[in-house]
């Protein structure tokens, strides 16, 4: 897992809500894909939090699906929701009574939630998981914000995400230009970790194609999803590794295009009601794994 810059991905993040008001693509088909999980789920729940709300779309979304529930979107880059802010409240309203209306929106750290124990009933959160740098600790603040037997569902990029990317600045230098994304088992993993029950976890690989190099990396840029791994270079690439990547990308081409692949992990797991253990007083745990699907 590659270790992250908090700071840089914030800033990445709040530059592209200023410049590329549109969510990507990839991100509203992702969530698409993620709302459809949620036939297969009977739970009502009556507050929801969209962790990593970004513009909005996710609280679109789930406003059309639980029209009574009161929605709070969390996002980390205070430019992504300030205009949401200014329009929802005045200053200085304590949070018990933001809590009260149908939806608002916070700048806050994933990691440290300013949100009451057991005060929600739903935690989604599409893509941002990738983003938290402390990926455990986040599971956990989830975990806590949770009411008993409530829900999170989300999604995260899996470690073949950009996997033609990577390979090619790979034959350049050992440097890390693509993240390191975690594995479909060990969030999994965290999830227990984290106590959460009954996880379930799937994946698929979607792959978008491109006119040529400069075109993904352009989307990737306005998308804020960039290279923020804290040993990333800072200087600027030379012309000699700029075009050695590219060579390496081309040869990928097919059918005058070439391919980005997305590993998506999905995820949902409970908060428990209570522990459920054997008669030796162990824990009982189970992880369910969905096989993968490719796209």
């Amino acid at each position: 897992m590659t270790e992250l810059d908090k700071r840089a991905a914030r800033s990445r993040f709040a530059r592209a809500a200023s410049t590329s008001p549109e969510a990507s693509v990839l991100a509203r088909e992702v969530e698409r894909r993620m709302a459809e999980r949620l036939d297969y789920v009977k739970h009502e729940p009556a507050r929801i939090l969209d962790a990593g709300c970004g513009l909005g779309d996710g609280l679109r979304l789930l406003r059309g699906r639980y029209p009574k529930a009161t929605l709070i979107g969390v996002d980390s880059a205070f430019a992504v929701v300030a205009p949401a802010i200014s329009r929802q409240t005045i200053a200085g309203r304590a949070l018990s009574q933001l809590l009260a209306r149908e939806s608002h929106h916070l700048c806050a750290d994933m990691a440290r939630l300013p949100l009451a124990d057991a005060s929600v009933g739903m935690v989604w959160s599409n893509l941002a998981l990738a983003w938290a740098g402390e990926p455990l600790a986040t599971l956990r603040e989830f975990q806590r914000v949770l009411e008993a037997g409530g829900l999170l569902m989300f999604s995260s990029y899996g470690p073949d995400t950009l996997k033609e990317l990577k390979q090619a600045f790979a034959a350049t230098d050992s440097r890390p230009h693509v993240h390191r994304f975690i594995d479909m088992h060990d969030l999994g993993d965290m999830l227990l970790a984290a106590g959460f029950a009954e996880p379930v976890m799937d994946m698929e690989v979607i792959t978008l194609t491109y006119p040529g190099v400069d075109a993904l990396l352009r989307d990737l840029r306005l998308s804020g999803q960039t290279n923020v791994a804290r040993e990333r270079s800072r200087g600027l690439m030379g012309r000699r590794t700029w075009h050695a990547m590219i060579a390496g990308y081309e040869r990928t081409r097919r059918e005058g295009r070439l391919p980005a692949s997305f590993e998506i992990v999905y995820g949902h797991a409970w908060k428990p009601r209570q522990r459920q253990s054997d008669a030796a007083g162990q824990r009982l745990v189970k992880v369910d794994f969905v096989p993968p699907k490719r796209r």
